[in-house]
C-alpha cells in the first residue's frame, strides 16, 4: 500500500492520520449531545413551589407620636407659644431617656372663617410633632406626664418587638417557609408518581415584620394621681416566603 507524503506547507496530515479526525469528531459529538440533552431535560423537568412561614412574637416597645397644637390671633405669638411648649415636652422626654426621639412635623397655618361666601383670616394654628420609642410597660405613665408637660395631642401609638427578637423570628420563619415548600413538593411528586432529584434554584421572596397598625388616643391626663392610661402591647407577626425549583 502506497503512503502519500504531505505536500510542503500543507495543513493536512500525512498518511492515514487524516482518517482519525472524523472518528474523533464523532466521539466528541457522541459525548456532548447527550450531555446537552440531559441539561435541557433537567431545566424542563422542574417543579416550582412557594412556602410560607409565620412567627408570632410579643411586642415590647411602644412607638409614640405626640405633639403640641396652639391657636391664636397672630402667627408670631402662636409660633412662640408652640415652640415654648414643644421645648418643655422634648426636655421631659429626654429626661425619661426615650429612644429614637425625633421631630416629625412643624406646621403653621392660617385659620379661616367664611361669612356670606367671603373668606377671611381669623387667626393662626401651629402644630409641632415628635415621635419616640419606649418600653410598653412605661408608656401609659409617660403619656400622662407628657400631657402635663405641655403636649396637647397624642397622634398615635403602635407596638413592635425589639430588633433582636425580630431577627431571631425571621430566621425561624425562613426555616418554616422552606419546610412548607418541601412538603408541598413532596405531596405533588407523590400524587404524580415522580421522585424529586435536586433543588436547582432557591429564592427568598420576603422575610420581614409588617409595620404595626397605629392606635389613636386622646390627649388627656389621668384623672387621679394614682391612675395612668392603660397600655397593652399585644403581639407582632414576622413573615417569610421561599420559592424552590426542584428537578425530577
Amino acid at each position: 500500500m502506497t503512503t502519500r507524503a504531505a505536500l510542503p506547507g500543507s495543513q493536512f496530515p500525512s498518511g492515514n492520520s487524516w482518517k482519525i479526525l472524523p472518528l474523533a469528531m464523532l466521539v466528541c459529538a457522541t459525548f456532548v449531545l447527550p450531555a446537552f440533552a440531559q441539561e435541557k431535560d433537567k431545566l424542563w423537568r422542574t417543579l416550582s413551589v412557594s412556602g410560607r412561614g409565620v412567627e408570632t412574637i410579643p411586642t415590647t416597645l411602644a412607638q409614640v407620636s405626640l405633639g403640641v397644637e396652639i391657636q391664636g390671633k397672630t402667627a408670631q405669638e402662636v409660633q412662640q407659644e408652640a415652640a415654648q411648649r414643644s421645648s418643655a415636652v422634648v426636655a421631659f422626654l429626654k429626661s425619661k431617656n426615650v429612644e429614637k426621639l425625633q421631630t416629625t412635623g412643624i406646621r403653621l397655618n392660617p385659620v379661616y372663617s367664611y361669612t356670606n361666601n367671603v373668606q377671611r383670616i381669623t387667626g393662626y394654628s401651629a402644630n409641632n410633632t415628635v415621635s419616640f420609642s419606649i418600653p410598653v410597660e412605661q408608656a401609659g405613665t409617660l403619656l400622662d406626664d407628657a400631657v402635663k408637660a405641655g403636649a396637647t395631642q397624642i397622634n398615635g401609638i403602635s407596638f413592635v418587638a425589639n430588633d433582636e427578637a425580630i431577627a431571631v423570628a425571621q430566621k425561624q420563619a425562613l426555616k418554616e417557609a422552606t419546610q412548607d415548600a418541601r412538603q408541598q413538593a413532596d405531596a405533588v411528586f407523590s400524587a404524580l408518581g415522580f421522585k424529586s432529584k435536586e433543588i436547582v434554584s432557591i429564592q427568598v421572596n420576603n422575610a420581614s415584620a409588617p409595620p404595626p397598625p397605629p392606635m389613636f388616643l386622646r390627649a388627656e391626663a389621668a384623672k387621679s394621681a394614682d391612675a395612668s392610661t392603660p397600655i397593652v402591647g399585644g403581639e407582632q407577626q414576622v413573615e417569610a416566603s421561599v420559592t424552590l425549583q426542584i428537578s425530577y
